[in-house]
């Protein structure tokens, strides 16, 4: 009878498979209440008193084999059966990967800010929701100013005071004088708002980098020097000019022009057969806004600069229509995959 028991240790050792119902049956067949086992157990009493001990030891020896068994069977099931579900047929090609887009307004951003990064600008943000103050009042901008109509305004709250979506990040910046002192060289990119009609060339949703350099003895020079860097390592063009212009924030105030070129028709389209596309507004601080930040303009001076993202990203990339870039349109945002 022991050496029946000990060629059923045998055989449970050796039972392999890798079906749930086999296991089952292997587990009715040696563990269930009328299985081998239980028969080996009833004739427990039938055995001579000198082979008792031995023979349940062995009994026991095959209840713990069959046991370990079915839950090695089970553990290799269930394993088998996870790998599956997450990562379905290991043998079956791989799927393409798909890269995603990055936004032509997010990979001018980060141009421009790279280059000014590189020659000391550091970056500041502030908050949309402005008041008067900082975004009018403080930029030489008093209430009633009749320059203010050059910016149609949202107007969230008008008492006790204005409370507005920012026209510009102009705002940044009276902020950061407020809470810095010169030397000053920071660029202050970020959305802003006007409540203009929505066309082909204009939105009421739009980006800006603006840029604030102070400190003393700086000179119109230094602006046009900077300014010069910055178009020649964006554009790949170092030929300017600055015309004359009107800012309340800056006084002198110039535009500044590129010389694009009439290499193709698209450069005779574009800067309608003159060869020189306008980029930027820019000029001297005021020495008003100096004040109004707590910066003494006797000692301190300064120049300022500032530019539409969507503008460069049309000119950068030939894009005709400003409206393309907020209408997420697939075709469109397919064309700029990043690789990063």
């Amino acid at each position: 009878m022991i050496d029946k028991i000990k060629a059923h240790i045998a055989d449970v050792e050796n039972f392999q498979t890798d079906v749930a119902e086999e296991v089952e049956k292997f587990r009715i067949e040696y563990l269930g209440k009328k299985g081998i086992l239980n028969a080996f157990f009833a004739e427990f009493k039938n055995v001579p008193n000198e082979q008792k001990k031995e023979f349940g030891q062995t009994i026991n020896e095959l209840k713990t084999a069959a046991q370990n068994k079915v839950e090695a069977l089970k553990n290799a099931l269930s394993d088998k059966q996870e790998e599956k579900g997450v990562y379905g047929d290991l043998s079956r090609p791989g799927e393409e990967i798909n890269l995603g887009s990055r936004h032509p307004i997010s990979m001018v951003k980060n141009q421009i800010i790279d280059i000014f990064s590189n020659i000391g600008f550091n970056v500041s943000e502030g908050p949309e929701i402005e008041d008067d103050w900082h975004n009018f009042t403080a930029l030489n901008l008093p209430e009633y100013h009749p320059a203010r109509d050059m910016q149609d305004t949202f107007f969230i709250q008008t008492n006790p005071e204005d409370i507005l979506l920012r026209t510009h990040t102009s705002s940044v910046q009276v902020r950061y004088m407020e809470e810095n002192k010169p030397p000053i060289r920071t660029i202050s990119p970020g959305r802003v708002f006007r409540n203009e009609a929505i066309s082909a060339r204009s939105h009421c949703i739009f980006h800006q980098v603006e840029g604030l350099y102070i400190d003393k003895d700086v000179s119109f020079a230094d602006l046009k020097q900077t300014l010069q860097y910055f178009t020649q390592q964006l554009f790949g063009k170092s030929k300017i000019r600055l015309r004359p212009s009107y800012f309340p924030f800056t006084e002198p105030s110039a535009e500044v022009d590129i010389y694009w070129g009439l290499k193709t028709e698209t450069d005779y389209r574009i800067t309608k057969g003159t060869g020189w596309l306008e980029i930027m507004g820019c000029g001297m601080v005021d020495p008003n806004v100096l004040k109004n930040c707590n910066i003494n303009p006797e000692d301190y001076s300064g120049f300022a600069f500032g530019m539409g993202i969507e503008r460069i990203a049309m000119l950068l990339y030939q894009i005709s229509d400003i409206r393309m870039f907020y209408e997420n349109d697939l075709r469109f945002l397919n064309q700029f995959k990043s690789v990063i």
